[in-house]
């Protein structure tokens, strides 16, 4: 399993989240966006929509009929109604990410510590993978 740590800085969470899922709908994966609080769900499924000018990456919001088919599945919890191999904890709140293949922890300077705290304590996990980026002058970089 890999955990990714993404510091946010310059970018919102919703754009983040945005050119993280279009990777992963590019590799023929579906992705889970977990977020506690409903109006950045809200943001993130606008950023979604409106990814790039010539096209949109579909989304839908968890406990619909159709669930299953949503390429990118938005949810203030872990669910695994649409088959995600990959989720984004955008709300910067680290949940047991039991069953993905990779999860994306965005965090900010607001939920900082509880990131650094989750960075420690996942340490000496075996079968974790762990990654720290932080964007520098636009781009993202890998720290550690």
């Amino acid at each position: 399993m890999k955990l990714d740590f993404w510091q946010l800085s310059r970018d919102p969470a919703e754009k983040v989240v945005a050119a993280i899922a279009a990777r992963v709908l590019d590799s023929g994966e579906r992705v889970l966006v977990v977020s506690a609080d409903e109006a950045q769900r809200a943001a993130i499924s606008k950023a979604l929509w409106g990814a790039t000018a010539e096209s949109f990456l579909a989304n839908g919001e968890a406990g619909g009929e159709d669930d299953a088919r949503q390429p990118v599945l938005l949810s203030a919890k872990l669910t695994d109604a649409n088959r995600a191999s990959h989720v984004i904890y955008a709300d910067g709140a680290f949940r047991e990410p039991s069953g993905f293949a990779r999860a994306f922890l965005l965090f900010d300077e607001s939920t900082l510590e509880s990131a650094r705290t989750t960075w420690k304590a996942l340490g000496d996990r075996d079968g974790m993978e762990r990654a720290f980026y932080r964007q520098e002058r636009g781009n993202w970089v890998l720290v550690a």
